[in-house]
């Protein structure tokens, strides 16, 4: 079993973020809210119910990383030659399929180009996936250059 690249945590992480609440002074658990794109989620980009109890910065890692070995698991199985290139491109594509779900890399352009070990192509593919609601999010297009980045270092 492929272990998970340190990169692709610090990715999620560094945009996903972890807002915190704090009342009267007091940081408190975080709570669910609609991300730029629409979505109820909680913690590190988890999607949830907006119903969901609050949870503690924990509780959060443990959703994180559930949620990055389903990304793991599915790039794999629609990337497999990302078993046999460095680290760093298979933490871009796990990042971006955290970010986007399975279904999106599984009928991407990007899934293609990848297998065809297209590293130049599949970057300019990565920086098509920008919209959100049905605009660039300028998180996004900031978040594609640094999967770009993984992508092709050590190119």
């Amino acid at each position: 079993m492929i272990e998970m690249p340190q990169a692709a945590i610090d990715l999620a992480k560094r945009f996903e973020g972890f807002e915190r609440k704090v009342r009267r002074g007091i940081e408190i658990a975080a709570a669910p809210y609609i991300c730029p794109a629409g979505f109820w989620t909680i913690g590190y980009g988890h999607l949830c119910d907006p119903k969901h109890p609050p949870i503690t910065e924990d509780e959060a890692e443990v959703y994180l990383a559930h949620d990055l070995q389903s990304a793991l698991a599915a790039t794999l199985r629609y990337c497999p030659v990302l078993a046999t290139e460095p680290e760093s491109r298979l933490a871009a594509i796990v990042d971006f399929t955290f970010n986007l779900g399975a279904g999106r890399l599984q009928t991407s352009t990007l899934r293609r180009r990848i297998n065809q070990r297209d590293w130049a192509a599949a970057a300019t593919e990565l920086r098509r996936w920008v919209y959100g609601g049905g605009k660039v999010l300028p998180g996004l297009v900031t978040r594609r250059e640094a999967e770009v980045a993984w992508l092709l270092r050590n190119a």
